[in-house]
Parts: structure tokens; sequence; C-alpha cells
């Protein structure tokens, strides 16, 4: 396994009172590069979001397809519709695409600069002025490290406060100071990106005079898990599942009675039941020594899906994702925040108990919740496999 990868988190607010965003974030990736793009359209609403939109795309595809910079800032210039009021067609962007050995070639043009933090203090990185008819552009080309986190954002974030609690606005330091000192190793990317966008609001007392976008990205190590959820469909392949499971580096997730039944049976060690309900709705942990986690299945796994939808779609963070301890959220928190490469071990044995008209839960459901959670893992840029017994 290649041992580093690059994880993200994206955050957006709207003006208040308006529907759509006039920023906009865009990735397209290939075999060759990712590319990133934040752009930031002139005024709000309808007309930045189609201004920011047409420049993510544009920027992102040219810049896939090789092409230079200049090329690409010129096509730009000559296809932004102009605006009828203001005679002009604006709108910033901050480029950044990532090749596979983690050399990073960044541009930016009127962007707030983008902060680089190493081991949790901000670096600086060298720019280079690059003028493309009126437009000054910042070109970096550097090599990231494991641990650094880059965060872009928008002047949302820098104006935040404007005004009000801070006469000059938040501005660039005020942000880098903020995220030194939020930092920690273990933070995700999206909890960062959350967090600068909280900031934001309570900055701006809730009713934001801008469009805020924050987007983060982290170089950290893969981290694998492992999670097997129901036993084989004939239990003579047990055993040899159960040899899959653990012979699988990384992390290891047990879920539903019969599975933990089956896991305490392979080890030779004891399945510890305990009543402790910390969230009434959810079924409590149980203990087998040497697993991970062991949880309930099919209740357990239907709140981590909804957990994942939400985490996924949203702009914050739940308020109690690093307080509470029951299964679900330990699942959500390692599937979510944790890992970057998932497997699950699938077993296709009907549990007989689960076919109780009045319980509502059949072995189709079981699939089904696997199938989307599997989906909205991948969505979020994570390596999932799932494998059938």
């Amino acid at each position: 396994m290649n041992t580093l990868c690059m994880e993200s988190g994206f955050v957006s607010l709207n003006k208040q009172g308006e529907d759509l965003c006039g920023d906009f974030f865009t990735t397209v990736s290939d075999d060759d590069a990712t590319t990133f793009v934040l752009s930031d359209g002139m005024g709000s609403g309808v007309k930045a979001n189609i201004l920011a939109t047409l420049t993510a795309k544009i920027l992102a595809t040219m810049t896939a397809n090789h092409l230079s910079i200049r090329d690409s800032v010129t096509t730009l210039a000559q296809t932004l519709p102009v605006c009828s009021v203001r005679k002009l067609a604006y709108s910033t962007f901050t480029l950044m695409q990532v090749l596979p050995d983690w050399q990073v070639y960044l541009a930016q043009f009127d962007n707030p600069q983008a902060i680089l933090l190493r081991d949790g203090k901000s670096v600086e990185y060298p720019t280079q002025e690059l003028m493309v008819g009126d437009k000054r552009i910042l070109e970096s080309r550097l090599t990231l490290q494991s641990g650094d986190v880059f965060l872009l954002m928008t002047d949302g974030v820098t104006h935040a406060g404007l005004g009000n609690l801070i006469p000059d606005g938040w501005q660039r330091e005020g942000v880098l100071q903020y995220v030194e000192e939020i930092y920690t190793p273990d933070l995700s990317a999206k909890n960062l990106a959350t967090r600068v966008a909280d900031a934001c609001r309570d900055l701006y007392l809730e009713r934001i005079d801008d469009d805020v976008t924050v987007a983060v990205f982290k170089m950290r190590t893969r981290q694998a898990v492992n999670l097997l959820v129901g036993p084989p469909r004939q239990q003579k392949d047990d055993e040899a599942f159960m040899h899959q499971f653990f012979a699988s580096e990384g992390t290891h997730i047990v879920c539903g009675g019969s599975t933990a039944q089956m896991v305490s049976r392979y080890l030779g060690r004891q399945l510890i039941i305990s009543e402790d309900y910390v969230d009434p709705d959810i079924p409590p942990v149980a203990k087998i020594r040497g697993i991970d986690l062991v949880t309930e299945g099919i209740v357990t796994l239907s709140r981590v899906l909804e957990m994942a939808g939400r985490y996924a779609s949203s702009q914050s963070i739940p308020s109690h994702w690093d307080t509470r301890s029951d299964a679900a959220t330990q699942i959500a928190r390692v599937l979510l925040e944790d890992a970057t490469d998932i497997h699950f071990f699938v077993g296709r044995a009907v549990n007989p108990s689960h076919q109780s008209p009045s319980l509502h839960i059949d072995f189709s459901l079981k699939m089904s919740i696997i199938e989307k959670l599997e989906k909205i893992l991948r969505e979020m840029g994570k390596r999932v496999t799932v494998e059938y017994c």
C-alpha cells in the first residue's frame, strides 16, 4: 500500500439571503494528476455562481489537459460573460495541481494566499509573479510532505468580522493564527475546514455578508479499516472467511450478534456483552479481546449510514462528534475521519431472527445499507472494497 495519500475537506457558506453560492470548487482527476480549483465570482448569487463555475471548470479542464496557466487564463478572459452593470467579467481563483509523487503546482489570482502548515506551523513557500494581460498570478512549485496541510479560501473568510467584531476583518494573518491554535495531528481536513467556516459564521454574527469557502488538503498516512458484518452463507466457509479478515492489516470492526459469536468461536475468546446503553436507540458495544470494536449489526449500521449521509453533504461536523461514545458514532468516526482504505467483509447468511415481519428487517436491507455506505465513502475519495461470502 502506498503509505501517503491526500485527504480533502470542503465547506461553503452562502451569503445571507442567497440560494446559490458565488464561490465554486471543482476537482478533475486522472492517472497523471489531480487538479483542484476554487473560484470566487464577482458579486453574489446567480451571476457570481455562473462566473465562478465557468472559471473553475475551464481552468481545471485545461490544466488537466496540460495547457499552461497563461493559455488557460487567456481562454478564460475570452469566455466569461461580461456583467451588464459593471461591464466586467471577473472571477478570482486558486488552482492546485498535485502529481502522483506529491509535487504541487499552485496558481493564485486575487484570492487570499493559500496557507501551508507543516508540523502544525505556517511555513512560507516560494512564489513567482506571472503577468497574463492585466492579471497578476502567483505561481508556486513545491513538494508536499507527510502531515502537510494546505488551506485554500475565498475572501469571505478574510473579510469575516469586517466592521463588526474586527474593524479590518479577520485577515489572512488571523486565519493563520487560528488554524495554528486549533491544529492537532489527528484533525481531519473536513474537520479543520468546518472549524474555520464556523469561526467565520461567528465573526459575521450569524449574518454572513459574503460567500465563504474553505478547502483543506492534508497529507496523511493511509489507514486501513476492515469491517465484518454477517457470517458466510455456508458455515463451512466460516474459518476461511475469518482467516482472510484477520490477515488484513488495519483496524478490525465486527458488526452483528451472530457475527460476534462466530469471531468469538474462531479466536477462542469470550464475547462480553454490555448493557450500558449510551443511546437508548442504539445497542451498546460488546468486547472481544483483540478486536478494536464489536457492535450490533443492522440497527447500528443503519444509524452509521444516516450519519455518513449527513457528514458527506453537510457544511458542519455533528456537535456530538467528539464526545459521543455510542456504537454508531464510533464506527462513523472511524470510517469517515480515520480510514482511507475500507474493506467490507459481508457474509450472506440469513439471520432467522431478522425475518419477522414485525422487525421490518431482512437480508436485502443489510445489502442495501452496505451498498449505500460504499457509495458515500467512494464519493468522499476513500478506497473501498466489498467482499461477499
